[in-house]
């Protein structure tokens, strides 16, 4: 269950594909991140997500077999939006089943963290000074490197 679309997304149907004929699993977690109104010191006006789509699919796809080959996970959802995002609006779902939360926690975490750093996505600021393209953070390249010990 990976998508990346512009349309926003609905946390309670996600939430309901990630259980649903699913007996197995006691252990659902997700993660939904939406726009924020600052970053790095500066205020926001609205968020830009472009994508290159063949590698986004691949790499998407490939933290899901990542994550069923480190936990023991049944399903993952993983929903990401790209084009103009407004404050408040959602950008990404990250759900996980498992029959234990801990590997459902981990799974989560490390799809988010991993996902920051390695999917080709490109994120531009909208501020009051003016349009700028985001950097990747240290934090988030060091939280990666947290998951190859």
């Amino acid at each position: 269950m990976i998508r990346v679309q512009t349309q926003d997304f609905n946390v309670a149907e996600e939430y309901a594909a990630l259980t649903r004929e699913n007996q197995t699993d006691g252990a659902i977690v997700f993660f939904v991140g939406s726009v924020r109104d600052f970053n790095q010191n500066s205020q926001i006006t609205s968020l830009t997500l472009e994508h290159y789509p063949a590698m986004t699919d691949k790499v998407l796809n490939e933290l899901e077999i990542q994550a069923k080959a480190r936990w023991p996970v049944n399903r993952v959802a993983i929903v990401h939006r790209v084009g103009k995002l407004e404050l408040g609006e959602q950008i990404v779902f990250v759900g996980v089943s498992s029959a234990h939360r801990q590997a459902a926690f981990d799974a989560a975490q490390f799809i988010m963290d991993t996902l920051k750093t390695t999917a080709p996505f490109w994120k531009k600021e909208a501020t009051p000074a003016g349009e700028h393209w985001v950097d990747a953070k240290d934090s988030d390249e060091q939280a990666v490197k947290n998951w190859d010990k």
